[in-house]
């Protein structure tokens, strides 16, 4: 690991180390990193094109992409980070941080690789004599209440902090039950 960090330092500025994995070709990484074959070949002298090997390290011109973590913040890897520990300090699962990283080696984690932290979800709100309800594409508070048969004002009431107007899809939210003479 120490020798892969040295060769992560030798990157000239405005690049960054890349490690080849299974099926990469210089063609891809072009594509994949907004670069040319020419400007790889140029950055990393002696490179074989026709002969990458998994695991060999490489400079790849421009910056580094910043992966995406919508619900989560990112983290650089730091020395003697592993995917365990990470779990415990950011009390989050290690199979929810593999999730939110596709193609995540977990165990060859690369000092200075940037990787999303997903955040745990907060805990339903509860929902006595109702039930929850997904929003879907389209869903209205409007649509939803005549769906269920009620109000739009009791949906709102039961859902503290709800955004009539900017309903995510995808949001669980309360759907009480209208009760007539008793709820059970």
């Amino acid at each position: 690991m120490k020798e892969n960090y040295e060769i992560e330092q030798r990157c000239p500025a405005g690049s960054f180390a890349y490690t080849i994995r299974s099926g990469d070709t210089l063609f891809q990484l072009a594509r994949r990193f907004n670069t040319t074959v020419a400007a790889i070949i140029a950055i990393n002298p002696g490179i074989d094109p026709n002969n990458l090997q998994i695991g060999q390290i490489i400079c790849i011109p421009g910056m580094a992409p910043t992966p995406p973590c919508p619900n989560g913040f990112l983290y650089t890897i730091r020395p003697g980070d592993t995917l365990f520990a990470l779990s415990q300090r950011f009390n989050v699962s290690v199979q929810a941080i593999i999730n939110a990283n596709p193609g995540i080696d977990p165990n060859n984690l690369q000092i200075g690789q940037v990787i999303c932290i997903p955040q745990m979800a907060p805990p339903m709100p509860p929902c006595p004599n109702g039930f929850y309800y997904t929003i879907r594409a389209g869903d209205t508070l409007f649509s939803i209440s005549q769906r269920f048969n009620v109000p739009v004002q009791e949906i709102i009431n039961a859902n503290p902090g709800i955004d009539p107007n900017n309903l995510r899809v995808g949001q669980i939210i309360c759907i009480p039950r209208r009760c007539v003479v008793f709820c059970f």
